[in-house]
This record gives C-alpha cells, sequence and structure tokens, in this order.
C-alpha cells in the first residue's frame, strides 16, 4: 500500500461510520471539501486495494467498506487508532481519563467535545458493555466524576443494542459512532460489518 494520505482517511472514515448512508464519489467529494477528480482516484485505489467495494445503483457507483477483507481490517484498525492518536491536546486528556474504565468493551467519545473543547459543558462517551459489567462501569464512571472538573456523560449500550439501533437508524447512536473510539475497535468492526 502507498502512504496514507489525510483525504483517503477523512474519506473512509467518512464511509466506515455513517453506515446508513449511501456514497459514491460525488457526494463524497462534497462532504469532505475535495474534488470530484480526486476523490474518484482515491476510491477506486482503495476498491483495487480490497478496503472499498463497490455496488452499482441504478446509474451511479457506490461505495462500502470491505470489512470482511483481512487487508481491509488491519487498515481501519490502523487509521481509527490513528484519529485517536492525532486528536487535539484537550481531547487526548479525555481519551486517556476514559481509558482508565475497564468495564467497557467499546467506548467512544463523542458530542461536543469533539468541537467545542474545552468550552464543552461535559464529556459525552458512549459505553458498550454486558449486562454483568454494567454496576461495575456506572462505578468506574462515578469515580471520575468525583475527580474532574468536567463530568463523562455515559450513554450505555448492549452490543445487541447499538446492532438494533443501527437498524432502527437511532439519531442519537448514529450521531455517536460518528465519534473517536478510545477503545474496542474491533467490537466496533465487528457491529459495523453486520
Amino acid at each position: 500500500m502507498k502512504d496514507i494520505t489525510s483525504n483517503e482517511i477523512k474519506l473512509v472514515l467518512q464511509i466506515l461510520k455513517n453506515p446508513k448512508q449511501n456514497y459514491n464519489a460525488n457526494n463524497l467529494s462534497k462532504e469532505l471539501g475535495m474534488s470530484a477528480m480526486g476523490t474518484l482516484k482515491i476510491v477506486k485505489r482503495l476498491e483495487k486495494e480490497g478496503i472499498l467495494n463497490s455496488k452499482l445503483i441504478g446509474k451511479g457507483r457506490f461505495y462500502l467498506i470491505n470489512i470482511k477483507n483481512s487487508y481491509a481490517k488491519q487498515y481501519l484498525l490502523f487509521i481509527l487508532k490513528r484519529e485517536a492518536e492525532h486528536s487535539s491536546p484537550y481531547i487526548k486528556r479525555w481519551i486517556s481519563e476514559v481509558k482508565k474504565i475497564k468495564n467497557s468493551d467499546l467506548t467512544i467519545l463523542f458530542g461536543s467535545v469533539l468541537t467545542k473543547n474545552e468550552k464543552a459543558n461535559d464529556i459525552d462517551v458512549l459505553f458498550v458493555t454486558s449486562q454483568k459489567n454494567f454496576i461495575s462501569l456506572k462505578e468506574e464512571i462515578e469515580q471520575i466524576n468525583r475527580i474532574n472538573d468536567k463530568k463523562v456523560h455515559p450513554m450505555f449500550q448492549t452490543k445487541q443494542d447499538i446492532l438494533n439501533n443501527i437498524k432502527k437508524e437511532d439519531k442519537v447512536l448514529l450521531n455517536a459512532i460518528k465519534g473517536i473510539i478510545i477503545f474496542g475497535e474491533e467490537l466496533f468492526l465487528e457491529v459495523m460489518e453486520k
């Protein structure tokens, strides 16, 4: 694989984190503020490498992430981790703080903290956990909230809840999965594969 460009990463994350949206090169270029030709060049290269699949709907060619491909899966894991590592210092601070939580299988930072940084009122976090770990997870969040000036505002889901809410096109959940994954990238890809 050639060097990964920032436009390529933005494009792949846009498709991955918007499972209910159909993307062709034209609407991707508008969404990302890129030229149509540049976008087409990127999607063709990613399709050739097996990271994207395309399907013809009418006269339009639409692109999907090829999560079942092991190479694509490794690529996706890399860019999801890279997204967190290249966040602003303030977001990294909260990533580090929330990473202390052990009773979550998937943790995603989302909401106003990603756009407002210090000016956000609270820290929205999606936690995917089991019923068995729920009480312990709540206790961990309470501990973090006792020592920080801003409070973690949790959104709790089980794996089945998240799958159901994606199917139902729940707006809050669809917004949450656009956030930065703190932990559980593999589970995120498993959920997005279904």
